[in-house]
């Protein structure tokens, strides 16, 4: 039994393969300090903790669940985004609760996008939106992020794109700020000229919005632009900004009928969330910006420590970063990032993730993650002393 063709081109994820190597080294005895993921290592708070287990207790919360939510994790979603971002959101028309946000991005692509599509989608970026959009039969076509241009999109070049691609029309296009490899934050002028972009194009604008709360004073979501419901889907999720990325708890925002659309697609997918999963969510929803700042306390202080590790492999990066990782150039002693990373892997026993791995823009650059306790970046970097 052969694959479906539909997984032609579709590879196993980087970090999926990567795991498997480092747990083999650290079977050989070798220790390998993990600075590749960003999954937090860091617990929720503990009423969310309490939550789920007080919720988990109750004998009438094991049932299946709405295709849309709980109300009360919608309503909370909806506050939520009243609190921090200053955008209305109405909890029973506009708001869709996600087993995590990367089922979102599936779901968009199988809603939207089919065979006679294309998409842009950003390079450097995450490897999941080309994924996807491949998986739904269309064709992803990059658009280079370029640091010299705040890692912004070229408004030319997206105009010269849209021209190209006049055969199979581009029916959508990724966004995801503060961006993920690069850490660069938005600003509301760049996301202005976008719903312009899309409006004028007539194409789907879908943000991704994931790291607005780590090391970022300013949260910013792109529906604080005018007009930006009538062509953009915004995703966001609890991973990274409530430490809850084992949780799998996302949502995605919009008007009435993309949501009602993606539902479509979604409620042949799953059955809901788990009843005191999204209870503990709309908790951990509710939590003062007290949480954020000492969280981010936490992050100021690793990320110091990453960035004597990267001034030692002499690289060169941006300290205005935001988000859980810090994004460098790697020094022209080394091919590529993917070189710089096996060195100091093989010879160090640390990892590092090479930039290449989010699109060719990203082959001269690492990223190293924030995820780990300041002792262990420390040791990290000891040990690059002694051997690199």
């Amino acid at each position: 039994m052969q694959p479906a063709k539909r997984l032609d081109g579709i590879n196993e994820y980087y970090f999926s393969q990567k795991l498997r190597e480092i747990d083999a080294l650290n079977k050989a005895g070798k220790q390998v300090i993990n600075l590749g993921i960003g999954s937090p290592d860091l617990p929720p708070h503990p009423d969310v903790i309490q939550t789920l287990f007080e919720e988990a207790s109750k004998p009438s919360t094991h049932a299946y669940q709405n295709y849309k939510g709980s109300p009360i994790l919608r309503n909370a979603i909806a506050k939520w985004y009243a609190k921090n971002y200053g955008v209305e959101l109405d909890p029973e028309t506009e708001v869709l609760p996600l087993i995590g946000s990367k089922e979102g991005i599936m779901h968009i692509c199988m809603t939207y996008f089919d065979e006679i599509s294309s998409v842009l989608v950003p390079n450097p970026g995450y490897p999941t939106y080309a994924s996807a959009i491949k998986l739904s039969g269309a064709v992803p076509v990059f658009y280079e992020l370029k640091k010299e241009n705040n890692y912004y999109p070229d408004l030319d070049q997206l105009e010269n794109l849209i021209k190209e691609n006049a055969g199979r029309p581009v029916k959508g296009m990724f966004v995801n700020y503060p961006q993920m490899p690069t850490g660069q934050l938005p600003s509301k002028k760049m996301f202005e000229e976008l719903v312009a972009f899309a409006k004028k194009h007539d194409i789907l604008l879908i943000h991704d919005n994931p790291y607005s709360f780590i090391l970022n004073d300013n949260p910013m979501s792109l529906f604080s632009v005018d007009g930006a419901k009538d062509v953009a889907i915004e995703l966001n999720s609890l991973s990274k900004s409530h430490n809850m990325a084992g949780w799998r708890v996302g949502m995605l925002a919009g008007a009435k009928e993309k949501i009602t659309e993606i539902l479509r697609f979604k409620s042949n997918m799953d059955s809901g969330m788990f009843l005191p999963v999204q209870l503990a969510a709309a908790k951990a929803l509710e939590l003062d910006t007290d949480w954020f700042d000492e969280l981010n306390q936490v992050y100021r202080e690793r990320r110091e420590k990453v960035f004597e590790l990267l001034n030692l492999l002499n690289c060169d990066f941006d300290k205005g970063q935001a988000g859980m990782f810090v994004w460098a150039s790697i020094p022209s002693t080394f091919k590529d990032g993917f070189e710089l990373s096996d060195k100091v892997l093989y010879d160090a026993n640390v990892f590092i993730t090479p930039g290449g791995i989010f699109g060719s823009a990203g082959n001269n650059f690492i990223r190293v993650s924030l995820c780990s306790k300041a002792e262990m970046i420390e040791k990290a970097i000891d040990r690059i002393k002694a051997t690199c």
